[in-house]
Formats: C-alpha cells, structure tokens, sequence
C-alpha cells in the first residue's frame, strides 16, 4: 500500500496517519546533532518498530522510505517533526527550516557529597527530595548566563536571582538561608524554595504525593499573615511548573 501523502508534520504526542502507518515521534533532542525517535505504527502489523534518526537521516515506512527533514521546537512541550516519503525519481531537497529551542545556558557551581548533604538536611530540619537531592549532588545550585524563562510564566531567573546552592559564605545564593528568608514567612516545611527569580518563588515538594514536583508563588500571592488559615490560600495559588528539577531544567529558555 502505498502513503497516500508525500509530506507529514507530526506534533508532540499526536500520531499522523500516512496510509501505510501511522507515524509517531517519542522525543527529540536539538543535539548538536539534531535527532529523533521516529515510531511506525503499521496497520496490518502487531509491532511498531521505532527508529532513531539524525536530521537528514531515512527510516522505512512499510516498503517505502522516508526521510527526517525538520524539526520546528517552541520549547521543550510544544514541537513538531516533518518527515517526506523518499521516492525512486531523484528527491527534490528541502533544507531544514524549523526553529529549534535553545537548551538552557545554565552554569553549575560545583558538586556535593553525602556528608554535606546530610549538613544541609540537618539544619533545614527535612529531607531534601530524592530528584532535588540528587540534582544539587551535581550542581550545588546554578548560575544563569542570561535571563531565563519557563514559557507563559511570569519569572525570571538572572544571575542575581540564581538557583540556590550550598553556599554559607554567600548567604543570597544559600539554599539554607533561602528558607528562613523567603519561604517560612509564607509557607510550612512541605516546600523548599530553590530560587528567588523577579516575578515570585520557585518552590519544589519536600513532602507528600507530590514529592519532587516543582512549582510557582507568584509576587502578588505571597501575602497574608503566618498560620495555617492563610498559608492554605498561598498552597492553593501554587502553580505546577515540573514533575521535577530535571524537567525544570529542561522548560527554561534563555531570553536573547
């Protein structure tokens, strides 16, 4: 059978049917090199075989063959892959013409071990999150080279506002001295603040069913006075960011 298209654009999570197969994308990854991982989803077959291709690269479609052209990234949650069926005449080219997202330019201060480690969880009187933990080990906080944003939210990350460390000596970096200040006038120890970017608080879960996830108090929310009656108010004006540091991480943009 052969695709009833020549060209497909396939967005994040959405299956685009070609004829033959439908035709999926699991991730993408703006390298250098530029690649993906390509899922055929064959009609008459019970396996979808999955394909990792740099861009440039040809996967086969049933009997036909097709080629990753572009890849058009908004940001790490909203993107779309083109691919173009190969044919036996000679291949018109098409040069790639897709936006790809910046990673984030983020510089890391330093690395930890399991004794500093237990120091900070001592004095802040909880256990750090395994994710946040295990990302602090590597970074000990980190340092912006230029602005950054997560999408549609309104923050700003500098490298006056960076993300906290471990760094006593310099008490407005200090993840620490970041507590007293920043979070325990609003919120309990459920939360630890992780950044204080221009716009509000950067907060991941220490406690709970949401343990690790990351999140945003806007400026204007952090108001009211201490106690349970208005703390539950500002928990619920907390905005999800990320199931994670990591994922964090990966929906910043640099601002150019």
């Amino acid at each position: 059978m052969r695709s009833f298209t020549g060209v497909a654009a396939i967005p994040n999570n959405v299956p685009v049917d070609v004829g033959p197969a439908r035709l999926g994308v699991r991730w993408v990854d703006v390298g250098p090199p530029v690649r993906a991982e390509l899922v055929v989803m064959a009609h008459r077959a019970d396996e979808s075989p999955h394909h990792e291709v740099t861009l440039g690269e040809t996967f086969p479609v049933g009997a036909e063959t097709w080629r990753f052209t572009d890849l058009d990234m908004a940001s790490a949650d909203e993107w779309e892959v083109t691919v173009r069926r190969v044919d036996d005449v000679d291949e018109v080219p098409h040069p790639p013409t897709g936006h790809l997202a910046q990673p984030a330019r983020l510089r890391p201060y330093g690395q930890l071990d399991g004794a500093q480690l237990d120091r900070v969880e001592t004095l802040l009187g909880v256990r750090l999150p395994p994710d946040y933990r295990d990302w602090l080990r590597r970074s000990n906080g980190a340092l912006p080279e230029v602005g950054h944003q997560v999408p549609g939210v309104p923050f700003t990350l500098t490298a006056e506002r960076p993300l906290f460390g471990v760094h006593p000596q310099h008490p407005a970096f200090d993840l620490v001295h970041a507590q007293r200040v920043h979070r325990d006038p609003w919120l309990s120890r459920d939360r630890l603040v992780i950044a204080r970017p221009s716009g509000g608080l950067l907060l991941v879960s220490a406690a709970g069913p949401d343990v690790d996830m990351v999140y945003f108090l806007h400026e204007l929310d952090m108001i009211g006075p201490p106690g349970p009656p208005a703390e539950a108010v500002r928990v619920g004006k907390l905005q999800p960011l990320a199931w994670s540091t990591q994922e964090l991480i990966s929906r910043l943009v640099p601002l150019e």
